[in-house]
């Protein structure tokens, strides 16, 4: 019941196991039925934003983190998994300026965090902003999670970016083998391999991607890569990993 002093706990932990059972829409109704029985908690306004996040409903997600942060005041401002998790929200709605001030914030609160570092200078990569500065964020990164297929895979991209194709190609070698059925990274691999001459198995890279369901976007770049024969110039790849 309401009244009883476990209720909202009780409920939070109804969400986690629809969120477990793969029932998102569920554990959206029990959270924001909660945001509306405790308007003023933060906690469950941050659930519900990750929620949100994870169902790609960026722009919700990022109203409901707004008004986290505000309820939370200062405590979120110390918070450096709120800034990071916001950041990707708001990138993903491509409102750059914002996400960009939040990955700072998150880093400067955590300024070793790989996970904000690989975000980051994976971002800055894929709209060829401060690469140099990226690639020192994205390496660092690495030297703390070597064996994250995400990661490895920032860093021969960030290579790659900056025509470093023949170094990038071991990076992007690795990141398929600890990541094997991303699309984004065999697409990578795909495009490094053509640009050292290795067309073969560029191709093959790039039909094994085509192959594991990409997002339209991809799925139109690798149709139109295998068709014409060439890599995309750069700032026409689609958006990656992250």
């Amino acid at each position: 019941g309401e009244d009883s002093i476990y209720h909202m706990m009780a409920r939070l932990r109804s969400a986690s196991a629809y969120d477990a059972e793969s029932d998102r829409d569920s554990a959206l109704s029990v959270l924001q039925e909660l945001a509306k029985t405790y308007p003023d908690n933060g906690t469950v306004l941050v659930r519900l934003a990750d929620t949100l996040r994870a169902g790609e409903n960026w722009e919700a997600a990022i109203k409901a983190y707004d008004e986290a942060f505000d309820k939370l005041g200062g405590a979120a401002t110390e918070d450096w998994t709120l800034y990071y998790t916001r950041g990707i929200a708001l990138e993903r709605a491509k409102k750059w300026e914002r996400a960009e001030s939040d990955f700072l914030a998150a880093l400067d609160l955590a300024p070793e965090q790989p996970y904000v570092m690989n975000y980051l200078g994976y971002s800055w990569v894929e709209q060829g902003l401060n690469l140099k500065e990226a690639q020192t964020l994205i390496e660092r990164a690495v030297q703390q999670r070597p064996d994250d297929g995400y990661i490895v895979d920032s860093l021969g991209w960030v290579l790659y970016r900056t025509g470093q194709h023949k170094e990038a190609v071991p990076h992007l070698e690795r990141a398929v083998q600890l990541r094997p059925g991303d699309a984004v990274i065999n697409d990578h691999l795909g495009d490094a391999y053509w640009q050292v001459g290795r067309q073969r198995e560029a191709v093959y890279q790039w039909r094994r991607s085509l192959e594991m369901d990409p997002d339209p976007t991809l799925a139109a770049e690798l149709e139109r890569k295998l068709r014409d024969g060439r890599v995309p110039e750069t700032g026409e790849h689609s958006s990656g990993n992250g």
